[in-house]
């Protein structure tokens, strides 16, 4: 893993692929209570096929490392990090694809600045009000206290909470792997400034703003593609439809049979082979 300094403090990254690639880089935005592992095994396939890929941790509960104690973090300021990320790296082109709450994130990204965007691929995820989609609004206000926060990962420990309907469970269609999960719900367990900056995040969470921003979807002006599972109980297809038609002719959806919510971990395979064919459009 990698560490890069940001305005918001330092962030942890994982990188794929060549360093000599001529595809355009890809990165990855993943949800909430997640880390940067929901993507490795796309960024893998991708990088076999000579693409390479980055993937930070975000601040939004499974981050390894705390951000500065000052740092804003609602939405739009996650998005900015993601910004000053790529401009760190001095990325251009980007390929950037989300999922779940990352894919709100995207949409806060190109709304705030695309100049370094040339491409958006988002697979599942947030859109107009549904932010979060139900029954997960418990989760975001439990999450606006650290406590609250500490006490609702302390809940998850059993493996059988953890992948239940009440946990990840009905985010997947395929078995979870039990240390993955561990993993996402530890730094949370042990670190306070990670509660905080999750906290932080979870109190400016409004449906309202990433509505406002759909409003504006269809100046981003570059080709879009939905990567779509249509057996999500949480973001249906109508919800990728949507998104489309708010996008405009430069947006495809394309359905993927079975797939639900965290579908780079259920379709790896297939959301690389978009990835990597959406990677040579040129915005």
């Amino acid at each position: 893993m990698a560490t890069i300094d940001t305005p918001f403090g330092q962030i942890n990254y994982r990188v794929a692929g060549p360093e000599d690639s001529e595809a355009p880089p890809v990165v990855f935005v993943h949800g909430l209570l997640v880390n940067h592992e929901l993507w490795t095994g796309v960024a893998d396939r991708l990088a076999a096929q000579g693409i390479r890929s980055y993937a930070p941790d975000l601040p939004i509960g499974s981050h390894p490392i705390a951000l500065n104690p000052d740092a804003d973090l609602a939405p739009r300021d996650v998005a900015r990090l993601i910004i000053d990320f790529m401009a760190a790296l001095d990325l251009t082109d980007v390929t950037l694809v989300g999922n779940d709450t990352g894919g709100a994130l995207c949409q806060f990204v190109i709304d705030t600045d695309h100049t370094r965007i040339g491409r958006l691929v988002l697979t599942n995820c947030d859109a107009f009000d549904k932010f979060p989609p139900a029954p997960f609004g418990l989760i975001v206000k439990t999450g606006r206290s650290p406590m609250r926060l500490r006490a609702m990962m302390a809940s998850m420990r059993p493996r059988l909470l953890r992948h239940s309907m009440l946990g990840f469970g009905g985010l997947v269609a395929k078995p979870l792997d039990p240390a993955l999960t561990t993993r996402w719900i530890t730094p949370s367990l042990r670190d306070a400034g990670v509660r905080r900056d999750t906290a932080k995040f979870l109190r400016k969470v409004k449906p309202a703003e990433l509505l406002d921003v759909s409003t504006r979807l269809g100046t981003f002006g570059k080709p879009v593609r939905l990567v779509w599972g249509n057996a999500d109980r949480f973001f249906k297809l109508a919800d990728g439809q949507r998104l489309r038609e708010a996008f405009g002719d430069n947006a495809e959806l394309v359905e993927v049979d079975g797939g639900r919510t965290f579908l780079p971990l259920d379709e790896p395979e297939r959301v690389a082979d978009e990835i990597r064919t959406m990677s040579y459009s040129r915005g």
